[in-house]
């Protein structure tokens, strides 16, 4: 609990793959996957509601991950009512508290996410992502498509959430500054397989695997 584990590689080495068998969007091969010691079944249809709630994606593109149709209190507001079947009145209350939390104004919940920036509504995937009080939260690459001026306020405040909330994390990105900053353990992935893992100071002090070095290299 309250953990992060990062996983690097690069593009092409299984790292969105692996996100999404543990989601549960993809059938594993062989191998299972647990949480807290239960197997979870391989697709989502096999879960049941609290272990589709205890597993949380953020996805990658903020853009294609909200409803454009659907108001920002609607967007956060669904997994409330779903997860836990709460009154119009709670749900709303709710999406207020989740909106100061990722320093929003409580007036956006009324905007469609066509009206924010790339940065404001990656700040509402991570209030939906948490808003079923999630046990693990799957980062797919949360700051890839966002500017560097805003990749670090989301930065910090994952990294603030999930120290309150005591969420573990798992960080996929190829940005290995941002893995060394937040990641407690890393898992380097290539071809599919995991080539290398350890702790954030194991994985970037010497001798390096070959393939780590090769990725150390290209910074």
């Amino acid at each position: 609990r309250g953990k992060t584990m990062g996983i690097v590689g690069e593009s092409g080495s299984g790292k969105s793959s692996l996100a999404r068998v543990i989601v549960g969007l993809l059938p594993a091969r062989t191998g299972a996957v647990k949480l807290h010691g239960a197997t979870l079944a391989p697709d989502l249809k096999g879960r049941t509601r609290d272990e589709l709630r205890k597993v949380q994606l953020i996805y990658q593109q903020p853009d294609v991950a909200l409803n454009p149709r659907q108001t920002i209190g609607e967007i956060i507001g669904r997994p409330i009512a779903f997860y836990f079947n709460r009154s119009p009145s709670e749900v709303k209350a709710r999406v207020n508290e989740l909106l100061r939390l990722v320093g929003l104004p409580e007036d956006y919940a009324g905007r469609l996410s066509t009206a924010l920036s790339g940065g404001q509504k990656q700040r509402i995937g991570v209030a939906r992502a948490f808003a079923g009080h999630p046990r693990m939260i799957i980062a797919d690459e949360p700051m890839s498509a966002l500017d560097v001026s805003v990749q670090a306020a989301i930065t910090e405040l994952l990294t603030t959430i999930q120290r309150q909330s005591r969420t573990t994390m798992i960080l996929i990105s190829h940005d290995l500054s941002l893995v060394r900053y937040m990641a407690d353990r890393i898992i380097v992935m290539y071809l599919g397989h995991i080539v290398e893992q350890g702790t954030a100071e194991q994985i970037f002090a010497p001798p390096y695997h070959p393939y780590t070095e090769a990725l150390l290299s290209a910074i």
